[in-house]
């Protein structure tokens, strides 16, 4: 008898082991969206100088989502993919309801990847994590120090007088 107790307790245990892993999953967004309504001014200014979008593109997405968290999710997940955010907005309409992780999956974003986890975990939420990783690091530079002059063109190699290129 005192083996089925037991049994039985693990078991549901178990059962709700899934619910409380997903309410971790994220959990970061009510007090996002209550902060976002406290100050929507300010929560827009944050978005257009975190993404570099303009008030119009931040309003049309605003006004097509449920909240604003969700609004930072289409930006976020759209610089995550390299899509814009109207690419993301169609996704999100067309998959609505089947989760942040399905629509990152179906974005082409690793939902094991590390900047993922960092996402649903609410970490650096404002922090741009594009600089010095992966392919085209170093975006935000545009050129400085990188053999391209203000413009962005490209300084050259000089009058091939470097190594090998002497007189002989």
């Amino acid at each position: 008898m005192r083996m089925t107790k037991i049994g039985s307790i693990i078991c549901g245990a178990l059962m709700l082991l899934p619910f409380s892993l997903w309410a971790g999953d994220f959990a970061w967004m009510k007090d996002f969206d209550m902060r976002a309504q406290a100050d929507l001014t300010g929560f827009r200014a944050s978005l257009g100088t975190r993404f570099n979008v303009g008030d119009a593109q931040i309003g049309l997405v605003l006004s097509n989502v449920d909240r604003p968290a969700d609004a930072y999710m289409v930006f976020r997940l759209g610089e995550m993919s390299r899509r814009p955010p109207h690419y993301v907005m169609e996704r999100y309409r067309s998959g609505r309801g089947r989760g942040w992780g399905n629509l990152a999956k179906s974005l082409g974003i690793k939902p094991g990847s590390r900047e993922f986890h960092e996402l649903k975990a609410g970490r650096n939420l404002w922090a741009d994590n594009h600089s010095g990783r992966g392919k085209n690091k170093d975006k935000g530079s545009q050129g400085k120090d990188r053999g391209q002059d203000d413009d962005g063109r490209s300084k050259g190699h000089g009058k091939g007088q470097g190594k090998g290129h002497g007189k002989g």
